[in-house]
């Protein structure tokens, strides 16, 4: 069994608990600190649970002066922080040690700014995802990328792993879609990067920031990039009877100059799993693919027409296309729920990858044959699933 090897917490910060809890009581609101071992438990471990430690304390601030303030006293102490948003991660990007301060972004959860005429929103860092297009919708704009956690998970959070989600395929990951941020630097700097547009002057900062775990600075704030809501859209569910038919099938709707809004991938352990737990009414196969397109009527149509062309031809088990919104929920009802599915699982292990288009109905095979392969030789039980989100 692989463990996981985190460093030793430094003893003399652990012995100085009672000073740094006293001045960062001193810099921030009485509610805004918690270092009671019984509540700090809380924060053990993000949505990766192989590894627990509670760590030294909590702060949880409201603004960005007070996440400046902490991380100043942090700094002149020497104690190591770990920025946490919502701990939805799946990649330990939130994982405390025992002699660590946990600076907590989610009670930042103001919107500071909408503008639909330049097509940007600027929030504070512990608004959730799906909070932004429900803010957006109403003047017909959304914010593209949406994680399967998106209704707890928050944008700083998003801006921390660079999170993508089921629309990623057309509208492209959180990296595509951040224009500007506010942070705070591990002296307490308060730091502004971007603006509200694309393509500011300069190295591309903001590029080395989304995606770096909070390892750089603390996203306080974000400048988003907002898109006008389609005329339609509509997902079509595919069944196959393997999963090397099912990758080959994305590999031609691709080759054929289609860009669905989105496609999904889901193995048959992965289905069992999301239909106990979700009721999707899945079909019974080896594998599903999820398709979804936008655009007006005429558009859906055309496109739903062509990529039924292509999955005709290595015979599906079943083509289902939505024809009203309950429909279109019910589809996409079980991928939305896999991770809690997949919870129910037991051990559940994540990885991420980059796989070649053309290779990809290869790779789908062969990771359900080692997964078989493994399962016979190991002495632990062993569950494979393999969901995946076609970027």
């Amino acid at each position: 069994m692989t463990t996981i090897a985190m460093p030793a917490p430094a003893q003399d910060i652990i012995a100085r608990k009672a000073e740094i809890v006293s001045k960062l009581a001193a810099v921030l609101p009485a509610d805004a600190v918690i270092a009671d071992p019984e509540e700090t438990r809380a924060y053990e471990c993000d949505a990766l649970t192989a590894y627990r430690c509670s760590p030294l304390a909590v702060v949880l601030p409201r603004t960005t002066e007070e996440v400046a303030a902490a991380v100043r006293i942090c700094h002149e102490l020497g104690v190591p922080m770990i920025p946490r948003g919502a701990g939805t991660s799946l990649a330990g990007g939130a994982l405390p040690t025992a002699d660590s301060v946990v600076i907590g972004t989610m009670r930042l959860r103001d919107v500071l700014e909408v503008d639909t005429a330049n097509r940007f929103i600027r929030v504070q860092a512990g608004v959730t995802n799906l909070s932004v297009s429900a803010e957006l919708e109403p003047d017909g704009f959304f914010y593209a990328p949406d994680p399967s956690s998106q209704l707890a998970c928050t944008i700083g959070g998003n801006i921390g792993m660079n999170s993508g989600g089921a629309h990623c395929l057309k509208h492209g990951v959180t990296t595509n879609n951040l224009l500007g941020v506010r942070m705070v630097l591990s002296t307490g700097a308060v730091v502004e990067l971007g603006g509200s547009h694309l393509g500011a002057n300069g190295l591309d900062m903001l590029g080395l920031i989304c995606g770096s775990e909070g390892q750089l600075a603390i996203v306080t704030e974000a400048t988003l990039r907002i898109l006008p809501r389609p005329e339609g859209a509509r997902p079509t569910l595919i069944g196959f009877n393997n999963a090397e038919t099912a990758g080959e099938c994305v590999a031609r709707i691709i080759r054929s100059g289609l860009l669905p809004v989105a496609i999904e991938y889901m193995d048959d352990v992965c289905l069992r799993a999301v239909e106990a737990f979700a009721k999707a009414g899945y079909p019974d196969c080896a594998a599903v693919l999820i398709v979804e397109v936008e655009g007006s009527e005429d558009e859906i149509v055309d496109q739903i027409e062509r990529i039924r062309v292509t999955a005709s031809e290595l015979d599906p088990v079943e083509f289902r296309s939505s024809r009203t919104p309950n429909e279109s929920l019910a589809i996409w009802k079980g991928r939305k729920a896999a991770f809690g599915a997949m919870g129910r699982l037991g051990d559940y292990l994540c990885l991420d990858g980059t796989v070649p288009l053309s290779k990809l109905p290869y790779t789908l095979k062969r990771i359900g044959e080692l997964s078989k392969n493994m399962a016979w030789k190991s002495p632990m039980s062993f569950t494979q699933a393999t969901e995946t989100c076609i970027r």
